[in-house]
């Protein structure tokens, strides 16, 4: 079976209506059904009003927001899903004979080929599977609300999913840009797992007179980093979720701990919700009892997850941070506050709840070490995923490192012919982790970005010098050093979601992992100074025209593009010249950037000849007047050296012996808080 195409949603209440509207969004082939037409003309509604608030945002325009509803069919009964539909995702009300009902019919409608899905948070996906008449064309999927906005989703196979099963729904669930987490079929999966008991826990300690609504809000507030407290969010979402969840995993996990609380229970008998007063303030004692009550639980949870390999402990906090928008997971949250601390409050309480704390968590001492590189061997291909997609898989001294060790490993490989790189979630990767330098400039250790930098360079130059084919996967965002990364492969392959940018003159800094050396010589100098000088965004067309992108295809041909590729090195990866000639954006980039010009495009004068009231012109001297004028020209200067014939290795040499230099300017630090701080840079002038 090919890539999934057409889709069809099974339920169009807010959960089902939000995943085709998704879907429909990433240009999916999309069919919403229910057993009304005045449901589905509800769903419609409820898409139309989503769509219409973010045209109000001007995330998307009135044209593609009728293009996005077009591609939405509505159906009336399951039995008019269209049999060629390639994946059906069942999302109705969490019952078992209901969604059985559902797989019963639809495994008579569709194709053989076609996959089926169920949205659900926590009915065993196993059981869901037998009930489906093709087990091994049926995966778990939980999705988490809102569906069209919450990037998390969950992916759970059943004992008998094929291996192609899944791969093909991870793939349209990454062609959303979702980061996905692979779990194992277990009550609650992973979020739910440790989220739902700490949403009855917050209910005991109501109970118990130990704080109130509001106190417990507030102590989990500071103490999980969050925006909402338990109550504030069983609000949100409506209480008789939290007590069907806590229930449920009550009984499946026999642990009468979860079983929901009886002012829960009582106050989703009577209709109401939570009173939340407005005096949030108590003593240190009930602050200190509240917050280790609330972090035991989740620490021992989740050190049961992982000692259950349901998922690794990256995931884990991946799920908090994503899913529920926590600004650490636990195991960070761990390390912050010392693991034998996180251990002493874990301990108590599993010995509160009844409930088995692993010896490896009860024990442990020292902190936690996280992985950021997962590599994975396809016959003669090796993959690479850039895994920290909480961050956009921005490249901290970690990942760095990791990404290092792993070309090294691939290196010894000699059945491996082909290395592809990609980056989990919506981003390839967003560029280099600022904080690291702020935080470095802040210390007085320009030592340590003078390392980090260097180490770089020795792994971009690994894969660069690679004997194997090596492939970028630019799917998404691919800025500053994301993209420095991708131009030391191989090819480098997009889809229209691609986008391209290299933000650092805007942040007082340089490209410094290669950027204006391996840009130079891919598209030539003055193409080259107007994506590095100006910051510009570049498209996939634009990519595709000034060659920074080898391959642009839709999104369910990028595997057989790779596939095309595997052992292949190109004749000529540095040809100094765009792709595309007759590019307006090349036409223009090529004379605007020009030699003649470039002087006084860095001391910020109108070239000869343009019209400051011309929309191009005025774009790119906007964008130039709001760069650091110490880093433009220094930008300048190292674009300007290829023109001498320079090696790539003594460009690169020159990035390097220049990071003092502008790391040493007030520019600097200042582009760099900046950009943390959410406000536009105030620069020192030349």
């Amino acid at each position: 079976m090919g890539p999934i195409e057409k889709v069809a949603i099974i339920g169009a209440g807010n959960m089902g209506s939000g995943i085709a509207q998704k879907s429909a969004q990433e240009r999916f082939e999309v069919q919403m059904v229910d057993r009304e037409q005045e449901w589905v003309d509800r769903g419609n509604n409820i898409v139309s009003e989503f769509l219409k608030e973010a045209e109000e945002r001007r995330i998307f325009s009135p044209e593609q927001v009728e293009q996005i509803k077009s591609r939405i069919t509505g159906v009336v009964g399951t039995e008019n899903v269209d049999p060629s539909t390639d994946l059906v995702i069942e999302a109705v009300f969490e019952d078992f004979e209901i969604k059985k009902s559902v797989f019963e019919t639809l495994n008579n409608v569709c194709d053989e080929h076609t996959i089926l899905a169920s949205n659900t948070s926590s009915l065993s996906v196993d059981e869901l599977a037998l009930s489906t008449g093709r087990p091994d064309r049926f995966v778990g999927l939980h999705f988490f609300y809102h569906p069209a906005k919450n990037r998390l989703v969950e992916v759970i196979p059943a004992t008998q999913s094929s291996e192609n099963s899944v791969k093909l729904v991870e793939q349209y669930c990454k062609s959303m840009g979702k980061v996905v987490i692979v779990c194992k079929d277990r009550p609650g999966f992973v979020v739910n797992r440790f989220f739902v008991p700490w949403l009855n826990e917050a209910c005991k300690l109501l109970e118990e007179g130990i704080g109130s609504t509001a106190q417990i809000d507030a102590v989990a507030r500071s103490s999980f980093g969050i925006g909402l407290g338990p109550f504030a969010l069983m609000n949100l979402t409506g209480p008789p979720i939290a007590l069907h969840s806590t229930d449920y995993l009550a009984e499946q996990l026999d642990t009468p701990r979860y079983i929901g609380s009886d002012s829960l229970r009582e106050l989703v008998e009577e209709g109401r919700l939570w009173e939340i007063g407005e005096s949030e303030e108590c003593d240190d004692d009930t602050a200190r009892v509240i917050s280790e009550r609330l972090l035991g639980q989740v620490f021992s949870v989740s050190a049961q997850i992982v000692d259950e390999e349901i998922c690794s402990m990256e995931d884990v906090d991946r799920g908090a941070k994503v899913g529920l928008r926590w600004a650490k997971g636990p195991f960070e949250l761990a390390n912050e506050i010392g693991v034998d601390e996180a251990s002493r409050m874990a301990i108590n309480y599993s010995e509160l709840a009844e409930i088995e704390l692993p010896e490896w968590f009860s024990t442990r001492v020292e902190e936690f070490k996280f992985s950021y590189v997962d590599l994975s061997i396809e016959g003669e291909i090796a993959r690479v995923r850039l895994n920290r997609p909480e961050a956009m898989n921005a490249l901290n001294v970690d990942l760095v490192s990791q990404l290092g060790e792993t070309m090294e490993e691939i290196d010894s490989m000699q059945d491996i012919s082909t290395v592809v790189f990609e980056g989990a979630g919506k981003a390839f990767v967003a560029g280099a982790d600022v904080k690291f330098f702020v935080d470095k400039l802040r210390e007085d250790s320009f030592k340590e970005i003078y390392e980090f930098t260097s180490h770089g360079h020795d792994v971009l130059n690994r894969i660069e010098n690679c004997d194997k084919t090596t492939i970028a996967l630019t799917t998404g965002l691919a800025l500053g050093g994301g993209l420095e990364l991708a131009l030391s492969c191989d090819y480098r392959i997009g889809t229209r979601r691609t986008q391209f940018r290299f933000p650092e003159t805007s942040i007082g800094i340089y490209p410094g992992l290669g950027g204006t050396q391996r840009t130079a010589r891919i598209c030539g100098v003055e193409c080259a100074r107007y994506a590095v000088l100006a910051g510009n965004f570049i498209d996939s067309s634009v990519a595709i025209d000034l060659g920074l992108l080898t391959h642009k295809v839709k999104s369910s041909e990028v595997e057989s593009t790779v596939a095309s590729l595997v052992g292949k090195k190109p004749d000529q990866k540095y040809t100094k010249k765009p792709l595309n000639y007759e590019s307006e954006v090349v036409s223009f980039a090529s004379d605007f950037y020009s030699d003649k010009n470039i002087d006084d495009l860095i001391s910020g004068k109108i070239p000869p000849g343009y019209d400051s009231e011309d929309p191009v012109v005025s774009r790119q001297l906007k964008s130039l007047s709001r760069a650091a004028p110490i880093a433009l020209r220094i930008a300048g200067d190292l674009l300007s050296d290829v023109r001498t014939g320079s090696s790539l290795e003594d460009g690169l040499n020159l990035e390097l012996d220049r990071l003092e230099e502008i790391f040493s300017t007030r520019d600097a630090e200042e582009g760099l808080s900046a950009l943390i701080e959410g406000r536009r840079p105030k620069y020192n002038s030349c």
